[in-house]
């Protein structure tokens, strides 16, 4: 599983971060996970609200911090 973490390295960006290292921690998911911080990266995603969450390649979250468990619940979709 590839995960990317989109921001700007903001608060919320690292705090998201963090959550999705947690979550990958409580799981046993083998997943590399990449901050992207990059704004032209970003918009080629098509997102405009960051932190944003990118899973092999969907977005499945942005403009929010996700919590440890709303983490684990994307990861084992």
């Amino acid at each position: 599983m590839d995960i990317k973490i989109l921001g700007t390295g903001c608060k919320k960006c690292n705090t998201l971060t963090n959550n999705v290292k947690e979550a990958i921690s409580e799981t046993t998911v083998e997943a590399s996970i990449e901050k992207v911080e990059d704004m032209k990266d970003i918009m080629g995603y098509g997102v405009m609200s960051t932190p944003a969450v990118v899973i092999d390649g969907k977005v499945v979250s942005t403009g929010r911090v996700l919590s440890v468990d709303e983490v684990k619940k994307l990861i084992k979709e």
